[in-house]
């Protein structure tokens, strides 16, 4: 990168940040804990969606002390239908970490910030840039996609080397004064001109500099590894109904949807019946005998990696007492009281039909 291109970039990115930067609410505060969680809520999320979440959640935990003195039953039930759970386990890791070894200080720079569970250098690099003017580089899918098109860069975002070449172009780029609203002028100018499959070049204010618009290969940049078809599960589900209330069971902490509520049930094995596959679940998980009645619903779901298919029945317990074998806890819920748990995405497309 030419040392005289830099400052032209920086100047024109700049003045383009200033008069097209949307309204946020935490764009207008420098609190590191209000930074902290819109970063790590809008991973993986787009803003018009987060952006309800982001308000009720400071709303309710406004500040670090109060999400270190929270449950994860109250976090995830903030966080219910944003999906990756993780990133709101560890929030509150990282919460109750610095309440309880920094006496609710939070930190001031990158390195400290990297040092809590949970966050990474992309998150450390917008905290402590935004919030404390660091000069540290940001890299999200939004500055990837920029940088890329940008210089041209051939190779692949997804490898070591590529990642590598990329954070060294971001902190060759950055500026030393005002680094914050560089790195926010970055992500903003991928969330909103330089798109993935459609980039508004003409509105781009660094598309005389980019050597992708002007080879006109902007679509072939970033470089990334092919995607596997995403694997299909086939599971069952049991809505096991006694005396107007429903079994449910919390999922343990660790791993996929953990701590949230869920229905029991679990995959089909090749060539087995619904009913086996419901049979020998139910007897695994719970350590109960059923009777399998009607097929409530089917809901197709998706998830980052796979995508389901639920076949969901009515159940009755007919030999056995429901033990905690596979979950953390289990409680008899009647449907109106169904809004006090979180439950993963995929239940709630079927729980409306339960009376």
């Amino acid at each position: 990168m030419p040392e005289a291109l830099k400052p032209l970039l920086r100047r024109k990115l700049a003045a383009w940040y200033r008069a097209h930067a949307r309204d946020l609410p935490w764009r207008r505060t420098k609190d590191p804990y209000a930074i902290w969680l819109s970063e790590v809520m809008l991973q993986q999320t787009r803003i018009d969606q987060g952006l309800p979440y982001y308000q009720r959640f400071i709303r309710t935990l406004p500040t670090v002390q109060a999400l270190a003195e929270a449950s994860e039953d109250d976090v995830l039930k903030l966080w219910e239908g944003l999906g990756y759970y993780g990133r709101a386990r560890n929030l509150l890791k990282a919460a109750r970490f610095i309440v309880s070894q920094r006496g609710g200080d939070l930190p001031t720079t990158a390195a400290g910030w990297q040092a809590l569970p949970g966050v990474g250098p992309y998150t450390a690099g917008a905290v402590a840039s935004i919030a404390f003017g660091e000069a540290v580089p940001v890299l999200d899918g939004n500055v990837i996609r920029v940088l890329s098109r940008l210089f041209d860069i051939d190779a692949c975002v997804d490898d070591a080397a590529g990642k590598r070449l990329l954070w060294q172009t971001a902190r060759e780029l950055l500026p030393a004064r005002r680094p914050g609203d560089f790195n926010q002028a970055l992500m903003e100018l991928g969330a909103c001109v330089c798109l993935p499959d459609q980039p508004a070049c003409t509105d781009c204010p660094l598309a005389a500099h980019c050597e992708a618009c002007r080879k006109g290969i902007q679509q072939q940049r970033p470089v990334r590894k092919s995607k596997r078809a995403a694997p299909h599960r086939e599971v069952v589900v049991a809505a096991i109904r006694n005396g107007g209330r429903y079994l449910i069971g919390k999922r343990l902490s660790q791993g996929l949807l953990g701590g949230l509520w869920e229905f029991p049930g679990g995959q089909v094995r090749a060539g087995e019946s619904h009913e086996h596959a419901l049979r020998r679940e139910l007897q695994k998980e719970l350590g109960i005998e059923v009777k399998v009645g009607g097929l409530l619903a089917v809901v197709d779901h998706a998830y980052t990696h796979f995508k389901v298919t639920l076949n969901v029945y009515v159940c009755e317990s007919v030999g056995g007492t429901p033990e905690s074998r596979n979950h953390s806890e289990l409680r008899w819920v009647a449907p109106e009281d169904f809004h006090v748990y979180a439950f993963p995405g995929a239940n709630r497309k079927f729980m409306p039909l339960l009376k």
